[in-house]
This record gives structure tokens, C-alpha cells and sequence, in this order.
């Protein structure tokens, strides 16, 4: 990104398991003063129903823009509207699939191929498993189209003592794919010294 570049990024937040990702990465975006453009799939709003205690309304609250996903002719459907990029936050195994045909059917899957057409960098994190030979085909396909795909891990050696810690770790690394200054987080190496 050059300095003249805003600091924008899109978030998306699709069906899977595990949109406090997705909420996480938002509030983490604001805090670091990134511009937040956000759209949500419709069984990303029934996953927040369940998986959350925010409202899907609070959670469109963290963002400074909102897409509907139907909206094909949003400012980010365009090559023209620049962005650091997009995180899909969670990405489900069925947008995946979609991002790696190009099927451009929804404004995720169309603001995904315009982030991947303009060689912006473009996070899935794909939370799907066990994982047949379609999964991994089509993780192969957005992989060799420049995609980054990166599931939310569990990372034991921070010791973590909550879900919190989890998620927060999972989303720093994805903010660190984008240059973007994760906070205060366990780094292996510089935090914690190997014996």
C-alpha cells in the first residue's frame, strides 16, 4: 500500500461458526482507525443470533459502512474503490467455494474477486472441518488466485484463559497479514522465550 492509500478495509461475515471473528476484527479495526466497510451473508445474521449476545443491529454499529449483500452495485464491488483489502470473518465452506469459482453472486463473493482481480490482499478464515478433497481443491484455487486462507487456531503456548484470548489471538494474526497493528498480543519468540 502506498502512503497516499486510504487505511480501508472490508470485512464480511458469512454463515460458519465463529462471527466473534468477524465482531472482534471490527472493534480491532476501529481501535487502530481503519475504516470499516461491513456486509453480512443471511445465514451470517442467523449465526449471530446464535452465537452471540449482541444484536445483528450491534454489530453493524462497529462498522462506518454497511453493504447489503445485495447490493452488486455497492462502492465495493468496484476496482475503482480502493481498499487495503478483505477479511472474511468467519468464511464458510459454501463462500469459499463461491470465491473460488468467481461466481461474483452475492456482494461478498463479488468484493472478494474484485479484491483478488486488483492483487489486494484477501483473508478467509475458513472455519469448516473435517475438510473433504472439494474443501482443500477450492482452498488450492483461491490460494493460487492470492488468497490467504486462515483458520482461526487454537494457540495453547499464550496460555490462554478464556474464549476471548482465542479469538483475540486468531485475529491478531490476521490484522498482522495486513500490516496493521494488532495491540498487545503473545508473540512466540519475542513474548515468550523458548526453552
Amino acid at each position: 500500500m502506498s502512503e497516499a492509500a486510504p487505511r480501508r478495509l472490508i470485512v464480511a461475515i458469512t454463515g460458519a461458526s465463529g462471527v466473534a471473528h468477524g465482531v472482534r476484527l471490527l472493534e480491532r479495526l476501529g481501535a487502530a482507525g481503519i475504516e470499516r466497510h461491513l456486509v453480512i451473508s443471511k445465514p451470517g445474521v442467523q449465526t449471530i443470533a446464535h452465537e452471540l449476545d449482541a444484536t445483528v443491529a450491534e454489530v453493524r454499529a462497529l462498522a462506518d459502512v454497511v453493504h447489503s449483500n445485495d447490493d452488486i452495485a455497492a462502492a465495493i464491488a468496484s476496482g475503482s474503490f480502493p481498499t487495503m483489502g478483505m477479511a472474511v470473518a468467519p468464511c464458510s465452506a459454501r463462500t469459499l467455494a463461491a470465491i473460488a469459482t468467481g461466481t461474483g453472486e452475492s456482494l461478498i463473493t463479488r468484493a472478494a474477486d474484485v479484491t483478488l482481480k486488483e492483487r489486494r490482499r484477501l483473508v478467509l478464515m475458513l472455519r469448516e472441518t473435517p475438510l473433504h478433497l472439494g474443501h482443500i481443491r477450492n482452498m488450492e484455487r483461491v490460494s493460487e488466485m492470492g488468497a490467504i486462507v486462515a483458520p482461526p487456531q487454537t494457540a495453547f503456548y499464550i496460555r490462554p484463559s478464556s474464549i476471548e484470548d482465542l479469538v483475540d489471538y486468531s485475529v491478531g494474526r490476521v490484522l498482522d497479514l495486513f500490516g496493521i497493528d494488532p495491540g498487545p498480543r503473545v508473540r512466540w519468540g519475542i513474548d515468550l522465550p523458548r526453552n
